[in-house]
């Protein structure tokens, strides 16, 4: 059976339909919406994550370390000495030192930049050592501050 030219066009016309330019604008306008509300909630979503990881390192990641070194040196390393004596011996006390007890070579700083505060004996623990993180204001003493208390 031989199509018509008629017959023939309309299975190509069919192919040939494609999205409206009024679809397109609304898949763009959906798409704008989401790509908006990702972006407003980057800063939440990363300042939980900058959070989380400082507490991680007062909380838990440097216990092991000043522990090894009160169980080596007898004593938590002095406010003075602070945490660099987990990396390089005190000065009088190299002969006892058998470090360095922190992996790294030295002291990582909290996740806004700033290095973190070492105090013992502490104001907060009075039996320990108190470490914290001045927090994203990066000023000492406000609320956001992240401490091992």
């Amino acid at each position: 059976m031989l199509l018509s030219p008629r017959s023939s066009r309309s299975p190509l016309r069919a192919l040939r339909r494609g999205f409206t330019l009024l679809e397109i604008m609304i898949a763009l306008a959906i798409l704008g919406l989401l790509v908006g509300l990702a972006v407003t909630n980057l800063d939440s979503i990363f300042g939980d994550a900058q959070t989380s990881t400082a507490k991680l390192f007062v909380r838990e990641s440097i216990k092991l370390p000043l522990t090894s070194y009160r169980i080596k040196m007898g004593d938590y390393p002095s406010t003075a000495e602070g945490l660099q004596a987990l990396i390089t011996a005190p000065s009088g006390k190299e002969g006892q030192w058998t470090g360095p007890y922190f992996s790294d070579s030295k002291i990582p700083l909290d996740p806004w930049g700033e290095p973190y505060i070492y105090r013992y004996p502490g104001v907060h623990n009075k039996n320990g050592y108190d470490i914290f993180s001045k927090g994203p204001d990066k000023t000492e003493g406000t609320a956001d501050d992240i401490g091992n208390w």
